[in-house]
């Protein structure tokens, strides 16, 4: 059996989506999600084999969901839309596979067929990296019982601690779903520490400390680590010898 998680703005088109995905006696909805952000975080905390995202949504769209996901547990996506061209898109650039709404439930059953032909022969990634962007342009993020985007260019630093990735932008702190690894590969920060990533630009003062460590200082005058294995690459980032 098969797990998904729906997630599309419109509560009628989530309940009755995964209603026919019950329905195929082939897959169980192990959740719901009413935007992107909410989804990450239950993709994240669910696994599910398969997501099926609404690709027009306010705020993150179902396109840019996919940049937040982390390769390495990536699941297959399915794109649901009620909009031709979005469709015809995705399918152009290789998603899994798209449904267009209303939902046909003989459409829907050939899509889960697939997906059991396929699912153990090859990874989620090869089916969605075709369109997956490779820059994060928004960094969605929960802090004190709030949704906050935080567009990547005003970010000043990330770092993971015990409850995991935070991000400072703006003198504030802000949890989000996304990975460092992420983080690194897709926004402007760089890495200056296992632990902590920086925005070169948003870079004051770097102090070199004892046994070839240092410390950054940020405009607003945060301070976080640097190690020896990242002050070199630091230093040619900067244009230091």
């Amino acid at each position: 059996m098969l797990t998904a998680l729906v997630i599309d703005d419109e509560q009628f088109a989530r309940e009755e989506l995964a209603e026919l995905l019950e329905e195929t006696g082939y897959v169980t909805v192990i959740g719901e999600a009413p935007n992107a952000i909410i989804g990450l975080k239950k993709i994240n905390e669910l696994k599910p084999d398969i997501v099926f995202v609404d690709i027009q949504m306010p705020q993150v769209t179902g396109i840019e969901l996919l940049s937040m996901l982390d390769p390495e547990t990536m699941p297959y996506v399915v794109f649901v839309t009620a909009y031709d061209h979005y469709a015809i898109q995705a399918f152009e650039e290789n998603a899994f596979d798209y449904l267009l709404k209303p939902v046909n439930p003989s459409r829907l059953t050939k899509t889960v067929s697939r997906l059991h032909k396929v699912i153990q022969q090859s990874t989620p990634q090869q089916a969605i990296s075709a369109i997956a962007p490779n820059k994060l342009d928004q960094i969605p993020c929960i802090g004190h019982n709030r949704i906050v985007i935080l567009t990547t260019d005003t970010v000043e630093c990330a770092y993971s601690d015990i409850s995991g990735v935070q991000v400072r932008s703006n003198n504030q702190t802000a949890s989000t779903q996304l990975t460092l690894k992420t983080l690194e590969e897709k926004t402007p920060l760089v890495r200056c520490h296992r632990q902590y990533l920086v925005n070169i630009k948003m870079i004051s003062e770097i102090k070199l400390l004892e046994n070839g460590l240092a410390e950054i200082i940020t405009k607003t005058g945060y301070e976080l680590p640097v190690s020896r294995r990242y002050l070199p690459v630091l230093k040619k980032l900067l244009g230091i010898l």
